[in-house]
């Protein structure tokens, strides 16, 4: 089990993770490190745990739209992937058409 000592608002923290997630966990913990002390001018004398689960449901919240705006862009998708296979269809359906015709008056 790896441990990785992160610093949040200019504390250091140890946290473990899995083995090969040390990169990762440190990105992630300057995340919330950044948020952090983004927020901190604003917020006042709260204490330090006050001020990191702030932080923390700001990134949740983000995570959340994220999550929205990803799920909005998947139906989007599949809308358009529905559109453009419907239209397929009548392409298809239209150049069969057009080679019955082509056909008859060939046979002619």
């Amino acid at each position: 089990m790896g441990q990785v000592t992160v610093e949040v608002n200019g504390r250091p923290y140890e946290v473990g993770c899995e083995d090969g997630q040390e990169a990762q966990l440190a990105a992630i913990a300057e995340i919330v490190d950044a948020r952090v002390r983004e927020l901190a001018p604003a917020a006042g004398p709260v204490g330090e745990t006050r001020l990191i689960l702030m932080g923390a449901l700001m990134i949740a919240h983000e995570m959340n739209e994220a999550k929205a705006r990803l799920a909005a862009a998947r139906s989007r998708i599949d809308a358009l992937e529905e559109e453009r296979a419907n239209a397929d269809e009548k392409a298809a359906q239209a150049l069969e058409a057009a080679a019955r015709k082509l056909e008859a008056m060939a046979s002619r």
